[in-house]
């Protein structure tokens, strides 16, 4: 059966095919947009945030700061500053003020809980006080005020930590307060340090053995 010209413009006239066909087109923009919009979200497309600037601050503190910022991170070092609190943040990468994809990880070097150890310079019996005193500063430790005992005036006989007598070589946390040992120009080493005798015996015998080795 053909359709007249009457009938087709009579079929083009009808609102109700005009209805459904903006009603269609609605339909598809909405839909286009939808997926558009779903694919933005769960790609992030074009989206980029800035690394917030979170030294100083503690790993709880910066944790809200990168949650609103849409970034995650991940503790990848630690270090010791003694100068700093223990458990903020020192540095992180990438660094403040970057832009960056919204998810992306940062990684922080945290200032360490645990305070490293440091070995004790040999001073005892081997230094003066100025000398023993800039081996230990330069070590890392503090300096508390000396301790006078007998002996030859500002020779370095002993270190004591929390009032224990410290021998070389031995591990205290970096940073410790010392106390040095030093003569006060007067009494007799021997009955006080014994040991102090027998150490310069020994390298008094040593070294007299080198030269006459050298000699020979």
């Amino acid at each position: 059966m053909r359709m007249t010209i009457k009938e087709f413009f009579s079929f083009k006239t009808n609102k109700y095919f005009w209805v459904n066909i903006i009603a269609m087109i609605v339909v598809m923009v909405v839909m286009i947009f939808g997926v558009l919009k779903w694919l933005d979200i769960h790609t992030h497309h074009g989206e980029s945030v800035v690394v917030p600037d979170v030294k100083g601050m503690t790993v709880e503190e910066a944790t809200k700061m990168f949650r609103n910022h849409g970034l995650v991170y991940v503790i990848s070092d630690t270090k010791y500053v003694k100068d700093k609190a223990a458990g903020i943040i020192l540095e992180l990468k990438p660094g403040a003020g970057e832009k960056v994809k919204e998810g992306r990880t940062v990684s922080l070097t945290v200032n360490t809980l645990d305070v490293p150890l440091r070995a004790i310079p040999d001073v005892a019996d081997n230094s003066s006080l100025r000398q023993a005193q800039a081996k230990l500063l330069n070590a890392g430790f503090k300096l508390n005020q000396i301790q006078l005992v007998n002996g030859e005036k500002d020779w370095v006989y002993g270190v004591k930590y929390q009032g224990r007598q410290l021998a070389a070589g031995e591990k205290i946390p970096l940073g410790a307060s010392l106390t040095l040992m030093v003569g006060d120009g007067s009494g007799d080493t021997r009955l006080m340090f014994p040991w102090i005798r027998r150490n310069r015996l020994r390298r008094n015998h040593h070294l007299l053995k080198m030269i006459v080795g050298f000699n020979r």
